[in-house]
This record gives C-alpha cells, structure tokens and sequence, in this order.
C-alpha cells in the first residue's frame, strides 16, 4: 500500500497491538490524517502480515517488525508473558530499524503514536525526538480504572461492595475490569493493563477513540492531568460525517466475511425483528454458555443473525442451526457495520467489547450487554447505567447467563416497557457520535490541534482544555 507522491506534510507512524480490536481504531485515526495531509504508515508484525486482507484502494501505507514470533504469533510463544517480555526486547529493536529505515527514504517519521500496551514504545520515539503519542482502544474509563491501580490509589483485591472513583459512576466490583476484580485469572492481562500508565507523565500526546460527550466527566478529570484529547468515534466515515468519501469499511481484516448471504437474509426480514448476534474476534464462549444462548435466542422466537467464528461452531447444541433455520441464521464472519446498518435488526446482542460499542451507538442500535472479560464489564455497565442504550444480561452464581436470563432481556429491549425509551437514547447517541466526529465537533477540533502539533513537532505542555 504505497501513499501518492503528494507532499506530505508530516509523516506519522502508527503502532497497534497485532489484533482486530486495536487495529480497527488506530486505523480510522490515521485516515483521518491523511485527510489533513498527514502521511501515515501503519506498522503491525510480520506474522501478522501474513493473513491481513488488505482494501487496495487503502491511502495508508504497511510496514512490519518482528515480536520475535514470526512463524505462529503468540500463539508461538510458551505464555502470555513470554510473548510479552519478547515483544518488548525483538520489538524495541525491530521498530527502531524501521524509523531509520523511513527516516532514509524521504519521508522521516515525525511522530510514533504507539498503542497503550506498548508503554516501552515511548523510549524507541524519545531515541528518534518523536511526539510521543500514546492511543488507548479501551474507554476512558478502563483507562482511569487501571491508572488508579497501578499509582496505588485503587488496592486490589478490591474491597467493600462499592468502587468511587472521580469522574465514574459508582461501581460494584464486577463492573470493572475482569483483570482487576478478579486477580485468580489473567495475571499477564492485568499487568499489561496497567502498565499502560507507567510513564504516562511522559507522553505528548493521550489520545482515546472516544468521544468527549460519551464519557464527559472522566475525560474533564484526565485533561487537567495530561495532553488527552478524544478523536473518535473511530468508525468509518461513511457511516458518520461522509467526508471521507472513500471511507466505508475498516479496510484490513483479518477474517474473511459472508457478506452477501448476511445481508440477503437480512432483506427478507421486517423491519427491527432481528437479533444480531456476535462476540467478536476474540472471546471464547465456553460450551454451557453457548449452549444456553443457544436456547434462550430459540426460546425468544426472534429472528437472530449470530456470528459463530468456525474455531467456536463445535459449541453449539446438536442440530441447533437446522432446528432454528426458519428463524435464525449462523454465520462464521460478517460484515458488522453493513449489518448493523440494516433496517432490519432491532437490537445488538454484544459481548461489549468497545469497538462493537462504538459502533452500536454511532449507528444507533440497542444492545444487550452479556460482557466476558477484559474491559467488557465496564462497557456494559456504562451501557445500561450511563448511556442507558441498552440493559445487561446477569450471570448466575456459576458466571453462566442462563436462557431464561437471554429470553427476558431481549423481549425488553426488543418490545417491552424500556424499549421505547432505549431506542430514543439510541438514536440520540447516534446524533451525538456523528456531531463529535463531524467539521467542527470534538474531536475533529482535536484532530486539528494534534495535526497543528505535529506540523510544528511541539510539545507545549500539558494543556487543561479537550
């Protein structure tokens, strides 16, 4: 993917973690840049390389490194953690030979905007005096949950019923972080998480794939602190502002996606009757908890589009998709956004991960909210409780959100007494997301400060405005 030969005003490299979720919104950042003027090259790891589709009308370039695990991954490495401390030594290493690499080929890199996982990448920008741009995928307030962790602020174990932290609602333990509330699993995830802010007093520039009005008082709490600015929502523009013309998908994927068979199903249905279904590209549903979706989509006799990755289909009941083919469909990929576009679907069915998030409410659809790990409570707490898009479906004692569980809250969301009220607030966040994003808003006012940074390479202090 190579860039026009227009003069570039600035070049910037972007660095996510090697995964969907993280690659998606850094990716949005940057063409939003570009369409300031603003080179961007995208780095991911070789491996990774290997299975991205790539849109070839893409203006972003691609550059690789190495983690260390060229032939499998992480999958290749023995635990979370030697991937980690690997990544870490290969990677510092590996990205460095590429800065001097780009810094030789005419178009020198004047600022790394490197993924919160990577807080060593902050020392590989401050080797080359690039801004240092730290890019968080999570909420702003995961991030000031795990901040509050690692500065000693918030002890873990978490004690007593109730967390209260500023700028956040009031939390009961399981609404945050699984990494936090539960240190008996994820030991590597947690650190991960909160190192993130280890030497965030470092950085030029924080920035989040939020929006200022979809969290408002966190994000008024972290911009007295540092340099943070809201640019998203980090969906394709198409969807929100249309300014980007060319803009309407995330154009790299890593998984292939049935999208006419999706969409000509979802044709023949009424409008607002189906459930839509998926728990992205990551989680992993265990057998009982398949299992008993299962049975609750069948027991609510909604039509239901649901996203079975083909490593996941060995989960579901026997017979379950010709049992329930007059209602409900089973795919192993598809296009999220052209689905949740389409007149068709009533309601989004999410695990809560904050892309999926993102997108719901950029294009207006409720949710329930049946969160697995990671930043997936928080979401749904905000979901329910905050922007009140959506309610979530609790687990039983066992963790498992039984079928009776699934059939109440889609019958809720889909026609019951909240129905109404959540689809308003729905369409409103709707409104909201496309105001942020738009000639003007929020974040396009802070995607123009950071483009005016970065064409003078500035550091101007930490700044109490957003």
């Amino acid at each position: 993917m190579e860039n026009d030969q227009r003069a570039w005003s600035a070049h910037a490299l972007a660095f996510p973690f090697p995964a969907q979720g993280h690659i998606n919104p850094v990716l949005q950042f940057c063409k939003r840049l570009v369409s300031k003027g603003v080179k961007a090259t995208l780095v991911t790891t070789r491996f990774l390389s290997k299975s991205i589709h790539v849109d070839p009308s893409s203006n972003i370039d691609l550059e690789t490194i190495s983690d260390g695990f060229d032939e499998g991954g992480h999958a290749q490495a023995e635990s979370v953690e030697a991937y980690v401390s690997t990544f870490k030594a290969v990677g510092s290493e590996t990205l460095a030979n590429l800065i001097r690499k780009l810094n030789d080929s005419g178009h020198p890199v004047n600022a790394l905007i490197y993924d919160g996982t990577f807080p060593w990448a902050l020392d590989v920008a401050k080797q080359f005096g690039l801004l240092k741009v730290m890019f968080c995928t999570q909420s702003c307030a995961v991030s000031i949950v795990a901040y509050h962790v690692q500065r000693g602020l918030l002890r873990v174990p978490l004690s007593g019923p109730v967390v209260s932290i500023p700028g956040l609602p009031l939390m009961e333990a399981a609404d945050t972080p699984s990494f936090i509330y539960d240190l008996s699993t994820y030991t590597a995830f947690y650190d991960v998480l909160v190192n993130q802010f280890i030497n965030i007093d470092e950085t030029d520039w924080i920035l989040h794939s939020s929006f200022h009005k979809m969290e408002e008082e966190v994000v008024d709490w972290m911009a007295k602190r540092w340099r943070l600015r809201t640019i998203g929502p980090t969906v394709p523009s198409m969807y929100l502002d249309k300014r980007i013309e060319s803009d309407k998908s995330y154009a790299i994927n890593l998984f292939k996606p049935n999208a006419s068979a999706c969409i000509n199903w979802l044709h023949a249905k009424p409008v607002a009757s189906v459930v839509y279904v998926s728990f992205g590209s990551v989680a992993e549903l265990g057998v009982e908890q398949t299992r008993e979706l299962a049975w609750g989509l069948k027991g609510s006799n909604c039509y239901f589009l649901w996203v079975v990755r083909a490593t996941e289909l060995f989960k579901l009941p026997e017979n379950f998709v010709e049992e329930t083919k007059e209602k409900g469909l089973v795919v192993t990929w598809c296009p999220q956004l052209e689905v949740l576009t389409h007149e068709a679907i009533g309601c989004f069915l999410t695990h809560c991960g904050f892309n999926s998030v993102l997108e719901a409410m950029s294009l207006g659809v409720p949710m329930v909210a049946v969160p697995q790990w990671s930043d997936q409570p928080t979401n749904a707490k905000y979901v329910e409780d905050v922007w009140k898009m959506g309610i979530r479906a609790k687990p039983d004692e066992e963790g498992i959100v039984r079928r009776e569980v699934v059939e109440v809250c889609l019958r809720e969301v889909m026609e019951g007494e909240k129905a109404k009220e959540i689809r308003d607030n729905a369409r409103n966040w709707k409104r909201l997301s496309k105001e942020a994003i738009d000639e003007g808003g929020t974040s396009d006012k802070n995607i123009d400060e950071f483009v005016a940074a970065l064409l003078g390479k500035t550091t101007l202090g930490n700044c109490n405005f957003i």
